[in-house]
């Protein structure tokens, strides 16, 4: 049996980043009397529902799957170099307090809000959770992925890395959504086209499984020509290209959303029946309700992550999420591996949102979507930059009509790039312009984004996070507003050194004789204590030499020698599989169930 540690530290990452959102939010939130504005509790710890003494950030990427999921690429369990699951969960908590302010508002009797920084990796790495425990609903494990066993992420090809260097030793991130352009790339940097179409599906698919073990000859090619080679075959081809430099500081630093009020509302709009406020509709009975955006509405036309997980979480907050969908339907319903019917990842993001179909082609299709909105308290979208000024979709169509709508835009660059056409808009891209490519990755390992979509979740969340804010100054003002975030602006949120870390061997996770340990805070920091455990060792010994003792016990025997000795360790999740069986995650991880044939995360917050 394991002793009982305690964790002592409190999660001072997460409730910066929360009281940061909220003082952003606040301008927009003017202080009258009234219900609904006394200020909402929080509170952040560090594991919440989560059965295990988790006594800081790297303890939480270890236990719930964030080092497998990021190391895959790079052949074993690794940690992120930022406290990206505090981050998470600061905006969570921002998120509860927000949303509280609405709930109260419009008569909800809830006066306090909790979550945590395991639920916030647990919500991050949702996508993949889905995707690993539908595999028996739908053959055989991917190919890119390890199997379920004491190996884990170590069974992965090294260097399933999507960035590319360049005979002048520069580093390069690419991104097209376009096969024949991909093709048309390496045809001039030489590469035969039957080659280059073998990249082509670990390439779009790295965005689902983390890892992109490219065909070496598209490195080697890359590497046979220069920078500015490669920049003049990628602006020929329509590719975007970013260099990925090795300053983890932001390149910009944008507000986290910015909210842009409505037009005054109609004089004899129907009103709130407690806050006089009104509203695109007459708010529901809220007897009984007990999620704080009971009866609301939210409209989305939304792909990939970013959008969806927005819509996700307003969702599980309580609003009704109606998708707007292409005929026929979003081609990432049949992404694999499949969850009964449906790809188990867009299920993971969409579950439990009714659809309508409309062609956005034509008239009628936009029509459609007008009447969606005008009967919606927030239109949602992620569409390319000028889409919706294309379509008549844009705020200034919209909001004129519907003086109430919240109108949100998830975009990848927002005005990063000035008049410059921005690159396209997705997750790798932004973590290499937001500087976060470099800061994720410890000092001895060359910049490259993570794998993991790291700024999708965060962008969605962000986004959402915005929407909150811009329902909650309705509340108070009766007016609509414009709300523009980006995955950029999500990035900037992420707390990051001047300089990239150097980790030592007991900053990494140690190979045990049956999986992973990570180290806690105290024994990472005091190594001679560690020293002190090990089997007859004796002398100085370097770190390495220490670590490379770990492989003669196993997981348990180490943590059980550690605990008594009173320092922590975290045994590293390597089976995604396992949150859903493992007694520890059951208040916090659902099983896979008829509904969905996935496990997910439950909803990661407790309303009081």
């Amino acid at each position: 049996m394991t002793p009982h540690l305690r964790a002592a530290a409190r999660p001072d990452v997460a409730a910066a980043i929360a009281g940061r959102l909220l003082r952003h939010a606040a301008p927009d939130l003017p202080e009258t009397s009234g219900p609904g504005r006394e200020t909402p509790r929080y509170t952040v710890d560090w594991a919440g529902p989560v059965g295990a003494d988790l006594p800081d950030e790297r303890a939480v990427q270890a236990a719930c799957g964030l080092m497998q999921v990021h190391g895959r690429a790079t052949g074993g369990p690794l940690p992120l170099a930022v406290d990206y699951a505090s981050v998470v969960a600061g905006v969570l908590a921002a998120q509860g307090v927000t949303a509280l302010r609405v709930a109260r508002a419009r008569g909800l009797d809830l006066r306090e809000v909790r979550t945590s920084v395991a639920q916030g990796a647990l919500l991050a790495i949702g996508q993949y959770l889905a995707a690993e425990t539908a595999r028996d609903n739908s053959g055989p494990p991917e190919p890119d992925s390890p199997p379920p066993s004491t190996a884990g992420a170590d069974a992965l090809p090294a260097g399933g890395l999507a960035t590319l260097e360049t005979s002048d030793d520069a580093r390069v991130e690419v991104e097209t959504l376009d096969p024949l352009a991909w093709r048309e790339f390496w045809a001039r940097l030489g590469v035969a086209p039957a080659l280059a179409g073998r990249g082509w599906l670990p390439f779009q698919q790295r965005f689902a499984t983390a890892v992109c073990p490219l065909p070496d000859e598209l490195h080697r090619a890359a590497r046979r020509r220069t920078l500015a080679e490669l920049r003049a075959a990628a602006h020929r081809t329509g590719i975007s290209l970013l260099t990925v430099g090795s300053d983890p500081a932001p390149a910009v630093r944008p507000a986290a959303w910015c909210l842009t009020p409505g037009p005054a509302p109609f004089p004899r709009a129907r009103r709130h029946q407690h806050t006089a406020v009104p509203g695109p509709r007459p708010a529901v009975p809220l007897s009984g309700a007990v999620l704080p955006l009971t009866g609301l509405r939210v409209v989305e036309s939304t792909r990939r992550v970013q959008g969806p997980l927005a819509g996700h979480v307003l969702r599980m907050l309580g609003a009704e999420v109606v998708r707007i969908e292409p005929p026929g339907g979003d081609p990432m319903r049949w992404l694999p591996p499949l969850a009964g019917d449906c790809s188990a990842r867009f299920s993971a993001l969409n579950a439990g949102k009714p659809v309508v179909e409309a062609d956005l082609t034509t008239a009628p299709g936009r029509a459609m979507v007008r009447a969606l909105a005008a009967a919606a308290d927030v239109f949602l979208h992620n569409w390319a930059p000028g889409k919706a000024a294309r379509l008549g979709l844009d705020a200034s169509d919209l909001l004129p009509d519907h003086p109430a709508l919240v109108y949100a835009w998830a975009s990848g660059f927002g005005d990063a790039f000035g008049d410059r056409p921005p690159p396209l808009g997705t997750d790798y891209l932004a973590q290499v312009h937001s500087g976060l490519a470099a800061a994720v990755r410890p000092a001895d390992q060359p910049p490259a984004p993570s794998l993991m979509t790291l700024t999708d979740v965060l962008g969605g969340l962000v986004c959402a996070q915005g929407v909150l804010a811009a329902l909650a100054a309705r509340e108070a003002t009766g007016r609509g507003s414009r709300v523009d975030s980006s995955l950029v602006s999500a990035a900037a949120l992420v707390p990051r050194s001047a300089h990239r870390p150097r980790w030592m061997a007991l900053d990494r996770p140690l190979r045990t004789a049956d999986g992973h340990l990570y180290l806690g805070p105290e024994a990472r920091t005091c190594p001679e204590a560690v020293l002190r455990l090990l089997d007859g060792a004796g002398g100085p010994m370097a770190t390495e030499h220490l670590a490379a003792r770990f492989a003669r016990r196993t997981t348990e025997e180490w943590t059980v020698r550690l605990a008594e000795a009173g320092l922590a360790a975290t045994p590293v999740l390597t089976d995604l599989t396992a949150l859903a069986r493992a007694p520890a995650f059951r208040a916090a991880v659902a099983p896979p169930d008829p509904s969905t044939g996935h496990a997910r995360p439950y909803a990661p917050w407790e309303f009081a």
